[in-house]
């Protein structure tokens, strides 16, 4: 039976370690190749840049054959539909991996295709980001329960799939937010109502950055708002991660982004490119969770160890019994 990544709830609360566990193996050397002689397909209705390329490098590193589908090729939803997709490039590949606008395309097309299908960005959610930003939060020591991770800005698809983490592992998530710019409604009343994590969304920055363990942000006005740009500015005006924000938060807090970023916006430059700025490890880190990710998709009983057993024996332990 194939399983699709659409969300972080499509994972196990016992997955997270193993997976992050093969990341770490998979860091070590690229000789192992669980989708060696097979195709992934990529279907990319938006422009990229750290989701392409961590992909596809991934893929290839994994032994498998990454084929790029552009929006002005396919037209998923306009010219295509995402359910004919589906079928079709279930024929033709063994994995697909989509980065659309709409989520309800993203559901249409792993609806109807037999083969796995994995989300590499909606506008409901980008668990594929959260899912590095945890391993970048174990790498660098701050990842236990209760790890308190404020995020200013807008409640946007990261902001859902935070909370959808948070049903996963214990936190205590803050949203800074100004009024009507919060979550989604129904992924943060299941958060809530799952009770593994503190949750708070407020108004005021400040006060929510005291004693942070973790600051993120992301850009005030995402691909497909471009028309929402003046009045997003004036809305989110006060609510930059500077120094003066910073000052809040515990003196060991990291400062987290998933790029890209506009300097002087969300994020002052001196923060961004500062001591606290874990950013960069963010980003390389989608390649390493990705393959992680990968490897247990096309087969979910893929093995920790298998990649360091393979360097040694030169044998492809892929499955357990």
């Amino acid at each position: 039976m194939k399983k699709d990544f659409l969300s972080l709830l499509d994972l196990g609360q016992g997955e997270l370690n193993d997976l992050f566990e093969l990341a770490d193996e998979l860091k070590l050397g690229n000789h192992f190749k669980p989708l060696e002689g097979k195709v992934v397909a990529l279907i990319f209705q938006k422009p990229s840049l750290r989701t392409r390329v961590s992909f596809e490098i991934g893929i290839h590193q994994l032994g498998g054959y990454p084929v790029f589908l552009p929006h002005e090729s396919v037209g998923i939803g306009s010219r295509e539909s995402a359910a004919d997709a589906g079928r079709l490039l279930s024929r033709y590949s063994q994995m697909v991996i989509a980065r659309v606008f709409e989520h309800n395309v993203l559901l249409e097309l792993a609806e109807n295709a037999s083969i796995p299908v994995v989300n590499a960005l909606s506008d409901l959610s980008h668990p594929c980001q959260v899912l590095a930003d945890m391993y970048t939060l174990r790498q660098h020591g701050k990842l236990r329960p209760g790890v308190k991770v404020v995020f200013v800005g807008d409640g946007n698809n990261i902001v859902n799939s935070w909370l959808e983490m948070s049903m996963l592992y214990p936190m205590h998530f803050v949203l800074a937010a100004p009024a009507g710019y919060g979550p989604d409604p129904k992924i943060l009343q299941q958060a809530m109502a799952a009770g593994r994590s503190r949750i708070e969304i407020v108004e005021d920055p400040m006060a929510a950055a005291h004693d942070a363990d973790v600051l993120y942000t992301d850009v005030w006005t995402s691909m497909g708002q471009e028309e929402e740009q003046v009045a997003r500015k004036k809305a989110f005006a006060g609510y930059q991660v500077d120094f003066r924000l910073l000052g809040e938060a515990d003196r060991d807090c990291v400062v987290m982004h998933c790029l890209p970023a506009h300097r002087g916006e969300e994020i002052s430059a001196d923060v961004l490119d500062g001591k606290h700025s874990i950013v960069f490890d963010q980003a390389e880190n989608r390649l390493h969770v990705q393959k992680a990710l990968l490897a247990r998709m096309i087969d979910n009983r893929a093995l920790v160890g298998a990649p360091l057993q393979y360097m040694e024996t030169g044998e492809l332990p892929l499955f357990s019994s």
